[in-house]
C-alpha cells in the first residue's frame, strides 16, 4: 500500500517524538535530537517509508539560529572582539584539521569503495572530515554529488562521540569554567513576535543572496545583531527548541538508505577512530591556547571541541562552564566554515576534475 507524503511526515514525526520523550526517561544526552535521528535512521534503514518536510526543516533552522544569537549580548561581544586572533586562529585550526581528516578518509576509502565515483567520494570524505555541524555539511555535501548519507553519519557519529565523551570526563575532573552571560531568559510575546520578524527578514535576506544554509545564518546574524544591540526582546521557548532538535533529527535520519548498511560499518569504524583523534588534537589545541592567554582550559575545551554549536551549549549549561564564551566560539567557527569551506572544496579539488576532463576528452 502505497502511503501518502503527508502522512509518511507525520508518522516519521510521531516516531521522533516517541524516541525523544523514551531518550528523556533514560536521561540521554540531547533526547530531542539523539533520539529522533538515531530512531529514524534505523526505521528508514529497515525500509520503512519515513519523510521529512523540507520547510519544517528550514524552520527548524531557523528557530536554532535566532536562538544562539540572542547570547551575543554586548559583554560577550566585548569579550569576543578581544578574543579576536584566538577566534581567527581557531577558524584556521578547525579548517585545516578538517581538511587533514577528510584527506585521510579518501585515502583509505577509495581502494574499498571502486563502485562510487572518485570524485562523489572526494566530495564525500571531504565535507564528512569538514568540522561543521550535521545538517549545514549534508546539506552543502549535497550540492557537490556528494553521498549524502554517509557525510550525515559521520557528522551524527562523531556529535555522539563528542556528546558523550566530553560532559562525562568534565564532569569526573570537577572542572569548572568561566562565569556566565545570560541570553534573554524570559518568553515576551510581542517581542517573540518581532524576534521572529527580524529573524525572518534576515534568513529571507540570505535566502536572497543565495548564501549556504540561508535559513540558520540569516536568522543567526540577525539575531546577533538585536542582541549586540542590547536589545533584549524575548527568548525562544524550550518547546521550540525541543520541536527544532527533533526536527533536524528526522531530516538527518530519512537520508539513511538500505544499501547504507553495505559501506557503514566499515565507514563508521574509521569516522569514530578519526574523531576520537580529532578530540585530542583539539584538546591540546584548547591547552595551548588557554596557555597563551590565561583562558580557562575547560571552556577553550568545549569553545574548540568538534561538536555542534548547541550540543556543546547545552554540554557548558548543564555543567556551568561558560555558555555564551563556548557559544561564541562556536558561532564564529560555524559561520566561517559555511561561508568558507564549499568555496574552499572547489578551489582545491573542481580544477583538478576539469583537468581529467578535457584531458579524456
Amino acid at each position: 500500500m502505497r502511503v501518502s507524503f503527508p502522512l509518511r511526515v507525520l508518522l516519521t514525526a510521531l516516531g521522533a517524538w516517541a524516541a525523544a520523550q523514551l531518550c528523556v526517561w533514560w536521561k540521554i544526552p540531547l533526547p530531542w535530537m539523539l533520539g529522533p535521528l538515531i530512531a529514524t535512521s534505523l526505521a528508514s534503514m529497515g525500509g520503512a517509508p519515513t519523510a521529512s518536510w523540507g520547510r519544517a526543516r528550514n524552520a527548524a533552522q531557523w528557530t536554532i539560529g535566532a536562538a544562539l544569537g540572542l547570547y551575543f549580548t554586548p559583554a560577550v561581544t566585548a569579550l569576543v572582539a578581544s578574543m579576536w586572533w584566538v577566534i581567527l586562529l581557531g577558524i584556521v585550526w578547525a579548517l585545516w584539521l578538517g581538511w587533514l581528516f577528510g584527506a585521510w578518509l579518501y585515502r583509505v576509502h577509495a581502494p574499498r569503495m571502486p563502485e562510487v565515483p572518485a570524485q562523489q567520494l572526494r566530495a564525500t570524505c571531504y565535507f564528512a572530515g569538514s568540522i561543521g555541524a550535521a545538517s549545514e555539511m549534508t546539506l552543502l555535501s549535497e550540492r557537490e554529488n556528494a553521498r549524502t548519507e554517509l557525510v550525515a553519519s559521520s557528522h551524527s557519529l562523531r556529535l555522539v562521540i563528542v556528546t558523550v565523551v566530553i560532559p562525562f570526563a568534565l564532569q569526573w575532573s570537577g572542572l569548572h569554567g568561566s562565569g556566565e552571560w545570560g541570553a534573554a531568559r524570559v518568553v515576551h510575546g510581542p517581542g517573540l513576535a518581532l524576534l521572529a520578524l527580524c529573524t525572518g527578514l534576515g534568513a529571507w535576506l540570505m535566502l536572497r543572496l543565495d548564501r549556504a544554509n540561508p535559513w540558520f545564518l540569516g536568522a543567526l546574524l540577525a539575531s546577533m545583531g538585536l542582541a549586540m544591540l542590547g536589545l533584549d526582546l524575548s527568548a525562544v521557548p524550550q518547546w521550540m527548541m525541543n520541536g527544532a532538535q527533533l526536527l533536524i533529527g528526522v531530516s538527518l535520519g530519512v537520508r539513511f538508505r538500505r544499501d547504507f548498511l553495505r559501506t557503514a560499518p566499515r565507514w563508521l569504524a574509521t569516522v569514530a577512530l578519526g574523531s576520537l583523534v580529532l578530540m585530542a588534537l583539539c584538546a591540546l589545541f584548547a591547552a595551548a591556547v588557554a596557555w597563551a592567554t590565561g583562558l580557562p582550559w575547560v571552556t577553550m575545551v568545549l569553545g574548540t571541541a568538534p561538536g555542534g554549536i548547541a550540543e556543546m551549549a547545552i554540554t557548558a549549561k548543564v555543567l556551568q562552564l561558560g555558555v555564551p564564551v563556548v557559544t561564541a566560539l562556536q558561532v564564529c567557527r560555524l559561520m566561517a566554515v559555511l561561508l568558507v569551506v564549499e568555496p574552499l572544496y572547489r578551489r582545491l579539488y573542481k580544477p583538478a576534475v576539469q583537468a581529467e576532463s578535457s584531458r579524456l576528452s
